[in-house]
Protein backbone atom coordinates (compact mmCIF):
# COMPACT_ATOMS: atom_id res chain seq x y z
CA UNK A 1 0.00 0.00 0.00
CA UNK A 2 2.50 2.36 0.60
CA UNK A 3 4.51 1.61 -2.49
CA UNK A 4 1.05 2.23 -4.30
CA UNK A 5 0.34 5.89 -2.07
CA UNK A 6 3.99 6.74 -3.58
CA UNK A 7 3.00 6.70 -7.31
CA UNK A 8 -0.78 7.86 -6.40
CA UNK A 9 1.94 10.83 -4.93
CA UNK A 10 4.14 11.22 -7.31
CA UNK A 11 1.53 11.65 -10.36
CA UNK A 12 -0.11 14.33 -7.96
CA UNK A 13 2.71 16.29 -8.31
CA UNK A 14 3.37 15.51 -11.91
CA UNK A 15 2.49 17.59 -14.91
CA UNK A 16 -0.04 15.40 -16.71
CA UNK A 17 -0.36 17.17 -19.78
CA UNK A 18 3.24 17.71 -20.21
CA UNK A 19 3.95 13.66 -19.71
CA UNK A 20 0.88 13.35 -22.32
CA UNK A 21 1.87 14.85 -25.33
CA UNK A 22 5.44 13.05 -24.47
CA UNK A 23 3.76 9.64 -24.71
CA UNK A 24 1.79 10.70 -27.43
CA UNK A 25 5.13 12.25 -29.45
CA UNK A 26 6.71 8.88 -28.24
CA UNK A 27 4.13 6.36 -29.77
CA UNK A 28 4.22 8.28 -32.84
CA UNK A 29 7.87 8.24 -33.47
CA UNK A 30 7.74 4.53 -32.96
CA UNK A 31 4.90 4.07 -35.90
CA UNK A 32 7.26 6.32 -37.93
CA UNK A 33 10.32 3.97 -37.39
CA UNK A 34 8.35 0.70 -37.77
CA UNK A 35 8.11 1.50 -41.03
CA UNK A 36 11.61 2.30 -42.32
CA UNK A 37 13.61 -1.21 -43.61
CA UNK A 38 16.93 -1.89 -42.66
CA UNK A 39 19.55 -4.15 -43.95
CA UNK A 40 19.01 -8.08 -43.26
CA UNK A 41 20.66 -8.98 -40.18
CA UNK A 42 20.42 -5.28 -38.40
CA UNK A 43 18.28 -4.50 -35.30
CA UNK A 44 15.08 -3.24 -36.47
CA UNK A 45 15.28 1.04 -35.69
CA UNK A 46 12.00 0.50 -34.06
CA UNK A 47 13.63 -1.84 -31.31
CA UNK A 48 16.46 0.68 -31.05
CA UNK A 49 14.01 3.28 -30.34
CA UNK A 50 11.99 1.11 -28.04
CA UNK A 51 15.30 0.97 -26.03
CA UNK A 52 16.67 4.28 -25.86
CA UNK A 53 12.96 5.71 -25.03
CA UNK A 54 12.19 2.80 -22.10
CA UNK A 55 15.46 4.19 -20.97
CA UNK A 56 14.99 7.13 -21.06
CA UNK A 57 11.86 7.40 -19.22
CA UNK A 58 13.28 5.51 -16.42
CA UNK A 59 16.11 7.92 -16.32
CA UNK A 60 13.98 10.95 -16.51
CA UNK A 61 11.55 9.72 -13.84
CA UNK A 62 14.22 9.12 -11.80
CA UNK A 63 15.92 12.80 -12.48
CA UNK A 64 12.61 13.94 -11.06
CA UNK A 65 12.92 12.41 -7.86
CA UNK A 66 16.06 14.80 -6.59
CA UNK A 67 15.31 18.28 -6.16
CA UNK A 68 16.82 20.32 -8.60
CA UNK A 69 18.48 22.60 -6.56
CA UNK A 70 20.31 19.15 -5.29
CA UNK A 71 21.43 18.21 -8.33
CA UNK A 72 22.99 21.69 -9.02
CA UNK A 73 25.22 21.33 -6.15
CA UNK A 74 27.31 18.87 -7.66
CA UNK A 75 27.85 21.70 -11.02
CA UNK A 76 31.42 20.59 -10.65
CA UNK A 77 31.06 17.16 -10.93
CA UNK A 78 28.89 17.68 -13.89
CA UNK A 79 31.51 19.91 -15.70
CA UNK A 80 34.25 17.62 -15.21
CA UNK A 81 32.66 14.47 -16.50
CA UNK A 82 31.03 16.62 -19.14
CA UNK A 83 34.70 17.92 -20.46
CA UNK A 84 36.09 14.56 -19.60
CA UNK A 85 33.59 12.93 -22.23
CA UNK A 86 34.34 15.82 -24.66
CA UNK A 87 38.25 15.30 -24.43
CA UNK A 88 37.91 11.68 -24.73
CA UNK A 89 35.74 11.40 -27.40
CA UNK A 90 37.94 13.92 -29.34
CA UNK A 91 41.42 11.98 -28.53
CA UNK A 92 39.94 8.74 -28.95
CA UNK A 93 36.37 8.42 -30.69
CA UNK A 94 35.29 7.10 -33.82
CA UNK A 95 35.16 9.03 -36.96
CA UNK A 96 32.54 9.23 -39.56
CA UNK A 97 33.39 10.21 -43.01
CA UNK A 98 31.31 9.81 -46.04
CA UNK A 99 32.10 10.49 -49.71
CA UNK A 100 30.53 14.42 -49.30
CA UNK A 101 33.32 15.07 -46.70
CA UNK A 102 31.89 14.83 -43.68
CA UNK A 103 35.30 13.99 -41.05
CA UNK A 104 33.24 13.80 -37.69
CA UNK A 105 35.29 12.40 -34.81
CA UNK A 106 32.22 12.49 -32.48
CA UNK A 107 30.62 9.22 -31.31
CA UNK A 108 32.13 6.47 -28.74
CA UNK A 109 31.87 2.82 -29.19
CA UNK A 110 30.51 0.92 -26.73
CA UNK A 111 30.70 -2.64 -27.34
CA UNK A 112 28.61 -3.21 -30.08
CA UNK A 113 26.95 0.25 -30.31
CA UNK A 114 27.81 3.87 -30.02
CA UNK A 115 27.45 6.55 -27.55
CA UNK A 116 27.46 10.65 -28.78
CA UNK A 117 29.03 12.01 -25.87
CA UNK A 118 27.50 15.49 -27.11
CA UNK A 119 24.21 14.55 -26.16
CA UNK A 120 24.56 14.05 -22.50
CA UNK A 121 26.83 17.19 -22.45
CA UNK A 122 23.76 18.97 -23.76
CA UNK A 123 21.86 17.81 -20.86
CA UNK A 124 24.77 18.82 -18.30
CA UNK A 125 25.49 22.50 -20.00
CA UNK A 126 21.30 22.77 -18.97
CA UNK A 127 22.93 22.03 -15.19
CA UNK A 128 25.83 24.07 -15.12
CA UNK A 129 25.08 26.96 -17.26
CA UNK A 130 21.12 27.47 -15.25
CA UNK A 131 24.06 27.36 -11.86
CA UNK A 132 26.33 30.03 -13.13
CA UNK A 133 23.45 31.96 -14.02
CA UNK A 134 21.90 31.76 -10.81
CA UNK A 135 25.02 32.54 -8.68
CA UNK A 136 25.57 35.34 -10.56
CA UNK A 137 21.73 36.49 -9.83
CA UNK A 138 22.26 36.19 -6.24
CA UNK A 139 25.48 38.30 -6.46
CA UNK A 140 24.07 40.98 -8.10
CA UNK A 141 26.26 40.34 -11.11
CA UNK A 142 23.88 39.63 -13.80
CA UNK A 143 24.16 42.89 -15.19
CA UNK A 144 28.23 43.10 -14.54
CA UNK A 145 29.93 43.36 -18.26
CA UNK A 146 33.09 41.13 -17.39
CA UNK A 147 30.16 38.50 -16.20
CA UNK A 148 27.95 38.61 -19.10
CA UNK A 149 31.31 37.94 -20.82
CA UNK A 150 32.14 35.12 -18.52
CA UNK A 151 28.51 33.75 -19.32
CA UNK A 152 29.43 33.28 -23.38
CA UNK A 153 33.04 31.94 -22.27
CA UNK A 154 30.96 28.84 -20.42
CA UNK A 155 29.43 28.70 -23.57
CA UNK A 156 32.15 28.60 -26.10
CA UNK A 157 33.97 25.69 -24.20
CA UNK A 158 31.06 22.87 -25.44
CA UNK A 159 31.00 24.48 -28.86
CA UNK A 160 34.51 24.96 -29.58
CA UNK A 161 34.73 21.40 -28.62
CA UNK A 162 32.02 20.05 -30.88
CA UNK A 163 33.78 22.36 -33.60
CA UNK A 164 36.76 20.42 -32.83
CA UNK A 165 35.06 17.06 -33.36
CA UNK A 166 33.65 18.04 -36.67
CA UNK A 167 30.26 18.40 -35.22
CA UNK A 168 29.51 21.38 -35.80
CA UNK A 169 25.56 21.11 -36.21
CA UNK A 170 25.98 20.47 -31.79
CA UNK A 171 28.34 23.47 -32.13
CA UNK A 172 25.20 25.47 -33.34
CA UNK A 173 22.28 23.74 -30.76
CA UNK A 174 24.63 24.70 -27.99
CA UNK A 175 24.82 28.56 -29.11
CA UNK A 176 21.00 28.33 -29.47
CA UNK A 177 20.77 27.24 -25.86
CA UNK A 178 23.37 29.76 -24.66
CA UNK A 179 21.00 32.07 -25.93
CA UNK A 180 17.57 31.10 -24.75
CA UNK A 181 18.85 30.60 -21.13
CA UNK A 182 20.65 34.18 -21.13
CA UNK A 183 17.41 35.63 -22.86
CA UNK A 184 15.22 34.08 -20.02
CA UNK A 185 17.73 34.72 -17.29
CA UNK A 186 17.19 38.61 -18.39
CA UNK A 187 20.37 39.51 -19.58
CA UNK A 188 19.98 42.74 -21.13
CA UNK A 189 19.07 42.95 -25.11
CA UNK A 190 22.19 45.42 -25.65
CA UNK A 191 24.68 42.35 -25.13
CA UNK A 192 22.55 40.54 -27.78
CA UNK A 193 22.62 43.12 -30.26
CA UNK A 194 27.08 43.11 -29.67
CA UNK A 195 26.79 39.85 -30.31
CA UNK A 196 25.34 39.36 -33.30
CA UNK A 197 27.36 42.53 -34.90
CA UNK A 198 30.33 40.32 -34.31
CA UNK A 199 28.70 37.63 -36.05
CA UNK A 200 27.84 39.71 -38.78
CA UNK A 201 31.44 41.06 -39.15
CA UNK A 202 33.10 38.01 -38.17
CA UNK A 203 31.38 35.98 -40.86
CA UNK A 204 33.23 36.59 -43.75
CA UNK A 205 36.45 35.36 -42.00
CA UNK A 206 34.51 32.25 -40.44
CA UNK A 207 33.70 31.48 -43.95
CA UNK A 208 37.06 31.55 -45.37
CA UNK A 209 39.29 30.41 -42.43
CA UNK A 210 36.75 28.75 -40.28
CA UNK A 211 34.31 26.05 -42.36
CA UNK A 212 35.55 23.43 -44.88
CA UNK A 213 35.06 23.00 -47.91
CA UNK A 214 32.09 20.61 -47.46
CA UNK A 215 30.25 22.57 -45.01
CA UNK A 216 30.60 25.79 -47.90
CA UNK A 217 29.30 23.54 -50.60
CA UNK A 218 26.33 22.29 -48.14
CA UNK A 219 25.45 25.68 -47.80
CA UNK A 220 25.71 26.76 -51.13
CA UNK A 221 24.10 23.50 -52.41
CA UNK A 222 21.09 24.02 -50.46
CA UNK A 223 19.88 26.98 -52.44
CA UNK A 224 21.03 25.62 -55.80
CA UNK A 225 19.01 22.32 -55.49
CA UNK A 226 17.17 23.02 -58.56
CA UNK A 227 21.15 22.76 -60.43
CA UNK A 228 21.05 18.95 -59.00
CA UNK A 229 21.57 17.55 -62.82
CA UNK A 230 23.54 20.15 -63.98
CA UNK A 231 26.12 20.61 -61.19
CA UNK A 232 28.60 18.01 -59.58
CA UNK A 233 28.88 19.79 -56.67
CA UNK A 234 25.19 20.24 -56.41
CA UNK A 235 24.86 16.23 -56.98
CA UNK A 236 27.60 15.58 -54.22
CA UNK A 237 26.32 17.95 -51.34
CA UNK A 238 22.30 18.35 -52.09
CA UNK A 239 21.53 14.83 -52.87
CA UNK A 240 20.34 13.87 -49.63
CA UNK A 241 18.27 17.42 -49.01
CA UNK A 242 16.81 16.91 -52.75
CA UNK A 243 15.72 13.74 -51.95
CA UNK A 244 14.16 14.60 -48.75
CA UNK A 245 11.85 17.54 -50.18
CA UNK A 246 10.82 14.76 -53.42
CA UNK A 247 9.65 12.46 -51.01
CA UNK A 248 7.79 15.09 -48.80
CA UNK A 249 6.53 16.56 -52.05
CA UNK A 250 5.63 13.05 -53.07
CA UNK A 251 2.91 12.28 -50.12
CA UNK A 252 0.58 15.02 -50.97
CA UNK A 253 -2.20 15.75 -48.47
CA UNK A 254 -2.48 12.34 -47.12
CA UNK A 255 0.29 10.53 -48.30
CA UNK A 256 0.74 7.54 -49.90
CA UNK A 257 0.59 5.24 -46.58
CA UNK A 258 2.35 3.41 -44.24
CA UNK A 259 4.24 0.62 -45.34
CA UNK A 260 3.53 1.11 -48.69
CA UNK A 261 5.81 4.41 -49.77
CA UNK A 262 8.39 3.03 -52.33
CA UNK A 263 10.48 5.85 -51.79
CA UNK A 264 10.79 5.10 -48.07
CA UNK A 265 10.69 0.86 -48.85
CA UNK A 266 13.74 1.50 -51.37
CA UNK A 267 15.64 4.00 -49.03
CA UNK A 268 15.70 6.65 -51.50
CA UNK A 269 16.53 9.07 -49.18
CA UNK A 270 20.08 8.65 -46.58
CA UNK A 271 19.30 8.85 -43.43
CA UNK A 272 16.23 8.83 -43.44
CA UNK A 273 15.90 7.29 -40.19
CA UNK A 274 17.49 9.86 -38.30
CA UNK A 275 17.94 13.47 -39.96
CA UNK A 276 16.09 13.01 -42.62
CA UNK A 277 12.63 11.08 -40.59
CA UNK A 278 10.84 14.19 -41.67
CA UNK A 279 10.26 12.96 -45.23
CA UNK A 280 9.12 9.69 -43.72
CA UNK A 281 6.35 11.07 -42.53
CA UNK A 282 6.05 13.43 -45.26
CA UNK A 283 5.77 10.62 -48.23
CA UNK A 284 3.90 8.33 -45.71
CA UNK A 285 1.30 10.46 -44.12
CA UNK A 286 1.36 13.33 -46.01
CA UNK A 287 1.04 17.44 -45.07
CA UNK A 288 -1.31 16.26 -42.14
CA UNK A 289 1.44 13.60 -40.61
CA UNK A 290 4.02 16.34 -40.92
CA UNK A 291 1.40 19.08 -39.12
CA UNK A 292 0.91 16.45 -36.14
CA UNK A 293 4.47 16.28 -35.72
CA UNK A 294 4.73 20.41 -35.99
CA UNK A 295 2.14 20.78 -33.71
CA UNK A 296 2.95 17.80 -31.16
CA UNK A 297 6.36 20.32 -30.74
CA UNK A 298 5.03 23.20 -30.36
CA UNK A 299 2.76 21.54 -27.41
CA UNK A 300 5.85 20.46 -26.17
CA UNK A 301 7.57 23.54 -25.93
CA UNK A 302 4.83 25.73 -25.44
CA UNK A 303 4.16 23.85 -22.08
CA UNK A 304 8.15 24.01 -21.45
CA UNK A 305 7.31 27.77 -21.53
CA UNK A 306 4.71 27.72 -19.15
CA UNK A 307 6.41 25.86 -16.75
CA UNK A 308 9.58 28.02 -17.11
CA UNK A 309 7.48 30.68 -16.48
CA UNK A 310 5.72 29.43 -13.20
CA UNK A 311 9.16 28.67 -11.97
CA UNK A 312 9.85 30.36 -8.47
CA UNK A 313 13.77 31.01 -8.85
CA UNK A 314 15.76 31.86 -12.40
CA UNK A 315 17.77 28.55 -11.81
CA UNK A 316 14.55 26.48 -12.81
CA UNK A 317 13.51 29.29 -15.36
CA UNK A 318 17.22 28.68 -16.90
CA UNK A 319 16.83 25.06 -17.10
CA UNK A 320 13.34 25.46 -18.67
CA UNK A 321 14.89 27.55 -21.52
CA UNK A 322 18.12 25.16 -21.84
CA UNK A 323 15.34 22.45 -23.00
CA UNK A 324 13.23 25.04 -24.87
CA UNK A 325 16.50 26.57 -26.30
CA UNK A 326 17.54 22.38 -27.80
CA UNK A 327 14.22 21.17 -29.06
CA UNK A 328 13.17 24.78 -30.88
CA UNK A 329 16.47 24.95 -32.56
CA UNK A 330 17.25 21.58 -33.50
CA UNK A 331 12.73 21.42 -34.87
CA UNK A 332 13.96 24.50 -36.79
CA UNK A 333 16.84 23.01 -38.82
CA UNK A 334 15.79 19.51 -39.16
CA UNK A 335 12.67 20.51 -40.74
CA UNK A 336 14.19 23.79 -42.35
CA UNK A 337 17.20 21.16 -44.19
CA UNK A 338 14.18 18.54 -44.84
CA UNK A 339 12.20 21.49 -46.85
CA UNK A 340 15.61 22.77 -48.25
CA UNK A 341 15.17 26.41 -46.26
CA UNK A 342 18.39 25.97 -44.50
CA UNK A 343 21.44 23.72 -45.22
CA UNK A 344 21.91 20.36 -44.19
CA UNK A 345 23.98 20.21 -40.81
CA UNK A 346 23.23 17.04 -38.54
CA UNK A 347 20.82 17.88 -36.68
CA UNK A 348 18.10 15.80 -35.96
CA UNK A 349 14.33 15.85 -35.12
CA UNK A 350 14.00 15.41 -31.47
CA UNK A 351 12.20 12.49 -30.17
CA UNK A 352 11.27 11.62 -33.57
CA UNK A 353 14.63 10.76 -35.12
CA UNK A 354 16.62 7.11 -34.42
CA UNK A 355 19.32 7.52 -32.16
CA UNK A 356 20.10 5.64 -28.80
CA UNK A 357 21.89 8.47 -27.01
CA UNK A 358 20.39 11.56 -28.69
CA UNK A 359 16.61 10.03 -28.21
CA UNK A 360 17.94 8.50 -24.08
CA UNK A 361 19.43 12.07 -23.59
CA UNK A 362 16.60 14.38 -24.97
CA UNK A 363 13.95 12.37 -22.27
CA UNK A 364 16.59 13.28 -19.38
CA UNK A 365 16.14 16.69 -20.30
CA UNK A 366 12.77 16.17 -20.33
CA UNK A 367 13.24 14.93 -16.98
CA UNK A 368 14.51 18.20 -15.54
CA UNK A 369 12.10 20.23 -16.95
CA UNK A 370 9.23 18.48 -15.13
CA UNK A 371 11.44 18.10 -12.35
CA UNK A 372 11.21 21.93 -12.41
CA UNK A 373 7.85 22.21 -12.10
CA UNK A 374 7.50 18.84 -9.48
CA UNK A 375 9.83 20.74 -6.30
CA UNK A 376 8.46 24.11 -6.29
CA UNK A 377 10.21 26.99 -4.38
CA UNK A 378 9.27 30.28 -2.54
CA UNK A 379 8.88 32.85 -5.09
CA UNK A 380 11.80 35.26 -4.99
CA UNK A 381 11.58 39.01 -6.99
CA UNK A 382 12.36 38.83 -10.61
CA UNK A 383 14.25 41.37 -12.27
CA UNK A 384 13.15 43.66 -14.65
CA UNK A 385 14.99 43.50 -17.91
CA UNK A 386 16.68 46.59 -18.78
CA UNK A 387 17.72 47.88 -22.39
Amino acid sequence: MGFLRSIGDYFKRAEKAYWVILIIISGYSLLLLKTVPVNIGNRSWFVTMLIAILLGYVGAIIITMVDYHDISTFWYIISAGCLFLMLYTLKFGSAVTNSGGVDAKAWIQLGGTSFQPSELVKIGFMITFSRHISVLEERGLLKSPLHVCLLAVHAMIPIILTHMQGDDGAGVIFFCMFLAMAFGAGIQLRYFAILFAIFACAFPIAWKYVLIDYQKQRILAAYHLEEMDSSTAVHIYGWQQYQARTSIGSGGLLGRGLFHSPRVNLKIVPEQESDMIFSVAGEQLGFIGCFIIIVLLLLLLWQTLRIARNSSDILGRSICMGFFGMIAAQTIFNIGMCLDLLPVMGVTLPFFSAGGSSAACLYFGFGLVENVYMHPQIPTKVSIREI
